[in-house]
């Protein structure tokens, strides 16, 4: 006869697993949105149910007992498992959206302009996009089906990742910056001596191009720094300096005449990819690969 045992209350559960994920009591309260004292009391609740310690403190942070790492590679998995069941039968029909995660300034210079004939051409799709606001790519934490990125390393093991065209990244500039004139014939070398601009998001952007040029990275002269590439593509629109930038990004630009390109582009090992989840929407996600990669 097995023992009789009731599950603890599903909140303790929910604090106790955000608080060993995210190693911090603060970040947990403030995913699950509720008070510091909140998820303490719900740890503690947990705790005193099962007749055991889960969590010491270690200096400004907190530190998984045994029993507490026991529980939480259980509970991680129920809640990981629990979280894409619900996905899976709320999209379990083709009527549903089919939901592409697309960060802002790659939507708003690649995607936008195409998504009326891909709409046109895919209507059986009903695609639904949403803007991808952090760097986590694997889409663990997103409803999205899809997410469409840059993918510098690896594709995570639960993903599967259709590769759309390699990155290439080089410098741009407005005609109505102050030295354009005379940088559209000027080598490489001469931007050691202009203001670039560069994202927070991709620091090793220019180093990683100066090498190619077989230019000193230290030599390089940084002005002002953007959180975001749309931000920093709009600062080179207006003359503020010079921007490295993917091509993706720009070829309208530069063939607006908006932007110049005078070295041109090289590649990076990053790849432009639509990474769904494995064995989710396939045929959806197919399609939507397939038309991307005869749009670009």
């Amino acid at each position: 006869m097995s023992e009789s045992f009731n599950l603890p209350p599903l909140n303790a559960l929910k604090a106790f697993e955000a608080s060993a994920r995210l190693q911090s009591i603060t970040l947990a309260a403030e995913e699950l949105h509720v008070t510091h004292g909140a998820v303490s009391r719900q740890v503690k609740q947990l705790e005193k149910h099962l007749g055991v310690t889960l969590l010491d403190k270690h200096g400004r942070g907190i530190k998984l007992t045994d029993a507490g790492a026991r529980l939480y590679a259980a509970s991680h998995e129920a809640f990981a498992l629990i979280h894409t069941s619900c996905i899976d039968i709320r999209r379990q029909t083709q009527q549903a959206p089919f939901v592409l995660a697309c960060p802002g300034s790659l939507l708003a210079r690649w995607l936008i302009p195409r998504l009326e004939q891909l709409q046109h051409d895919l209507p059986d799709l009903r695609l639904q996009v949403i803007t991808n606001t952090g760097d986590d790519n694997t889409l663990q934490q997103s409803d999205a089906d899809a997410s469409l990125v840059f993918l510098a390393g690896p594709c995570p093991d639960t993903m599967h990742a259709y590769r759309l065209d390699t990155e290439r990244i080089g410098p741009v500039l407005s005609p109505r910056y102050q030295n354009a004139q005379a940088l559209q014939h000027a080598p490489a070398a001469q931007l050691l001596h202009e203001s670039l601009l560069f994202p927070h998001s991709r620091p090793q952007a220019w180093p990683q191009w100066a090498q190619t040029q077989q230019l000193p990275t230290a030599e390089l002269r940084y002005a002002q720094g953007f959180e975001h590439l749309y931000y920093l593509l709009e600062a080179a629109v207006a003359g503020l300096g010079v921007a490295i930038a993917p091509e993706h990004l720009v070829r309208s630009d530069i063939a607006s005449g908006r932007l110049l390109a005078p070295w041109g582009f090289v590649e990076t090992s990053a790849q432009l990819v639509l990474l769904t989840r494995k064995n989710q929407h396939e045929q959806r996600a197919q399609q939507l690969a397939a038309w991307l990669i005869n749009n670009l």
